[in-house]
């Protein structure tokens, strides 16, 4: 269980850029609380001819699973060109008592001919992040990215969209 924390947390810090992470586990808990948040998103790698690199909204939920190191989350991107949804189930490692950052794995649905953030095709995805809770209040600040695996009807190719914004917790 202790390498599987320590590999998480070094392709956190590879893929978010977090710098130097200690090699200790991690013993704060899990940051509490589900949240529901906003943001933008944008598309920054593409792989198929109609591939582009698209600009949405983004609407993002978090049901963290209590007592256990899971979330249940989704990832809805709106007013694209076309509207994309990304369920994901999540492994969180608690950095602090405010911050954790998550490796999850899903699924994308997409439904229109256009690419969105995370492209035009049903696929596997996965997504590294982070989330951070403001001390003593409900806000949450996240982050995080989504690649989609044969994302474009058009060519396949990875899709690559970085997203973030602000959430409320519930």
């Amino acid at each position: 269980m202790k390498r599987c924390q320590q590999w998480i947390l070094g392709l956190g810090a590879a893929i978010l850029g977090i710098g130097a992470l200690s090699s200790q586990p991690a013993f704060a808990q899990a940051a509490y609380g589900s949240y529901i948040g906003v943001g933008p998103a944008f598309g920054v790698a593409g792989g198929g001819d109609d591939a582009g690199r698209p600009a949405s909204a983004v609407i993002a939920v978090r049901y963290k699973l209590l007592e256990t190191p899971i979330s249940l989350r989704t990832q809805a991107f709106i007013f694209g060109g076309t509207a994309a949804v990304v369920p994901t189930v999540s492994y969180d490692v608690p950095l602090n008592w405010q911050t954790d950052i998550y490796i999850g794995a899903g699924y994308s649905f997409s439904n229109g001919q256009d690419a969105s953030p995370v492209g035009n095709r049903n696929g596997f995805a996965i997504q590294p992040g982070v989330d951070y809770v403001l001390p003593s209040g409900n806000t949450v600040i996240f982050g995080n990215a989504v690649i989609a695996f044969d994302a474009y009807r058009d060519g396949g190719g990875t899709a690559v969209s970085l997203q973030g914004g602000v959430g409320l917790r519930f």
